[in-house]
């Protein structure tokens, strides 16, 4: 459990600034199947899903100052500052009645990871990691026909081993503090969920009893 401190205090009188949350890492190459399993564990336990990305575009959409920043960073091939993107989860989690959260695709590396911690003094109940190798995970892509101009496979294997180089040494981290819990992801969906509730089956168990 960990507890949000409100660093900035902007509008923080109507917020709960020390509210205790529970807070889920999910990671996973791009095709791992995450976006499906979290719409899952919302479904069939309760927690509310945020993703980084989602976030930044949101607030970019929202014509805010911040927003026009982090457009302009991300048309300048710049990374978005770990610092604006904790902001905008912590925000997330303060505005909203649920107490348990899943965080989607962050942290991206380890500096992602150490300042999540140090801002919002939050350590990550556990980390889910959605493991599926690579051909797999192409293959999917490739096979989506959504017509996403970042699905041919040239992108996508840059993307992995981006992936593979940014977010390997943070599962590594939380590995060593036995905070992973690994999914074979390379599974059929319905197969890959029942792993995901034997993960979370037992926690929902224990606040039962």
């Amino acid at each position: 459990m960990g507890t949000v401190v409100d660093s900035s205090n902007q509008g923080a009188g109507s917020l709960p600034t020390n509210k205790k949350v529970s807070v889920i890492f999910v990671l996973g190459g791009p095709g791992s199947g995450k976006g499906t399993q979290c719409a899952n564990i919302v479904e069939n336990f309760g927690y509310t899903h945020l993703s980084a990305g989602d976030l930044l575009r949101a607030e970019i959409k929202s014509g805010s100052e911040n927003g026009t920043m982090i457009s302009n960073m991300i048309k300048e091939g710049k990374i978005v500052p770990s610092e604006v993107t904790i902001k905008l989860l912590q925000r997330a989690i303060q505005e909203n009645g649920n107490d348990k959260f899943l965080i989607d695709g962050f942290p991206r590396n380890e500096e992602n990871r150490a300042a999540f911690e140090s801002v919002t003094g939050i350590e990550p109940e556990f980390v889910l990691f959605f493991d599926c190798p690579e051909e797999e995970m192409e293959r999917r892509l490739l096979g989506r026909n959504q017509g996403r101009e970042d699905d041919n496979i040239d992108t996508i294997r840059k993307r992995f081993k981006v992936f593979l180089e940014s977010s390997l040494p943070v599962i590594e981290y939380y590995n060593s503090k036995g905070k992973v819990r690994k999914i074979d992801a390379a599974k059929p969906v319905g197969e890959v969920f029942e792993a995901v509730k034997a993960v979370f089956a037992p926690a929902v168990e224990k606040v039962a009893a």
